[in-house]
């Protein structure tokens, strides 16, 4: 595919949404609606064989859902990968991590985004009080146990997507690296 041409037609603080005028394979011509966002980062806070998710209401959804801490900096900035995931780590759960440890790498919705997120695991964890953005104000906190979320996970409280595929990438690096 050729893109010939694009044109902002919505932005906020948060994303843009652009429409590009584009050349597909066969020669004919088409739109492609793309919305872009900076990239995020998703932090899996693992102690003692329990994790660490947050819920909140998903406006979108119109239900509050449990996830992993996750999000981007303020007003579209870009941030390193590392530093993004300490700054929503502290921010959403209030929790500070002596260990960041990249696991991976994941693609929101490819088909219509250009948005893509870093996963981290956090280990060594100090607690202290979150700094949310007002957005983030109806948020909680809580542990889980593994064997809870995996539950919740398979009964549909936890539906996030990027969530379950972070934590596919922990249970693949487990795999990959056990622990004696």
């Amino acid at each position: 595919m050729q893109r010939l041409g694009s044109r902002e037609v919505y932005a906020n603080n948060w994303m843009t949404v652009r429409e590009d005028d584009i050349r597909r394979a066969d020669g004919s011509d088409g739109v492609y609606g793309v919305v872009d966002k900076p990239d995020y980062a998703l932090v899996i806070p693992l102690e003692a064989g329990r994790v660490r998710l947050v819920e909140q209401y998903r406006y979108p959804l119109g239900l509050r859902r449990w996830e992993f801490p996750q999000g981007t900096a303020p007003e579209r900035a870009e941030l390193p990968a590392d530093r993004l995931a300490a700054r929503e780590l502290r921010e959403e759960t209030g929790l500070v991590a002596a260990s960041l440890v990249e696991l991976g790498l994941l693609d929101v919705a490819p088909g219509l985004s250009s948005q893509r997120g870093r996963v981290f695991l956090a280990t060594g964890l100090t607690e202290g009080e979150p700094d949310r953005e007002p957005e983030e104000q109806d948020m909680r906190s809580a542990w889980f146990d593994r064997a809870e979320l995996e539950s919740m996970i398979a009964t549909g409280e936890v539906t996030d997507a990027q969530s379950i595929a972070a934590y596919t990438l922990l249970l693949l690096r487990e795999r990959a690296n056990p622990t004696p």
